[in-house]
């Protein structure tokens, strides 16, 4: 296997991040159908498909590393698996809309973090397809954390602060 740079292992983890960010909307889209909140899972079907997109996106820039693109990618699918252990356990059975929104609130803060990274480590390395992929994907990161955090802000409005927990 291929040793990775800190540019290529990062471009990794935002690849496997995009990845997971797929099956945590899908898991979050299904407990707010369940709650029969269908604007809230039009917006996660939307971010799904970003995320897809973006996966699809730095899947290429990573087969642009010569040689590098299956340890590039066998570090997504190892982030992908971590970042789905953690949504395991903090979406458990009792989990609702709110819970789904709190998660993805962490997680969205995370991928904007990891992508401020590779941009930062890219300042230096100056390639040019990690530049266009950041260019294209943090600003909607950004955007998906802000429609997270509001979200989860609204979805906390809406609970009766006095009610016993579950």
């Amino acid at each position: 296997m291929a040793e990775l740079t800190n540019l290529e292992s990062k471009l990794g983890e935002v690849v496997g991040l995009a990845m997971a960010a797929q099956e945590a909307g899908q898991k979050v889209a299904r407990l707010a159908k369940e709650e029969g909140n269908e604007e809230v899972v039009s917006t996660l079907e939307t971010m799904r498909d970003q995320a897809k997109e973006t996966e699809e996106r730095g899947t290429e820039v990573a087969g642009a590393f010569e040689g590098k693109k299956t340890a590039i990618l066998e570090e997504a699918r190892d982030v992908k698996g971590k970042a789905q252990q953690m949504m395991k356990t903090y979406l458990d059975e009792a989990a609702d809309t709110l819970d789904g929104f709190e998660f993805l609130t962490m997680a969205e803060a995370g991928e904007v973090g990891h992508w401020e990274i590779l941009s930062t480590l890219n300042e230096r390395a100056r390639n040019s397809h990690v530049s266009e992929l950041v260019g294209w994907a943090l600003p909607i990161q950004q955007q998906h954390l802000q429609t997270v955090r509001a979200t989860s802000l609204k979805l906390a409005a809406e609970e009766n602060p006095d009610e016993p927990a579950e």
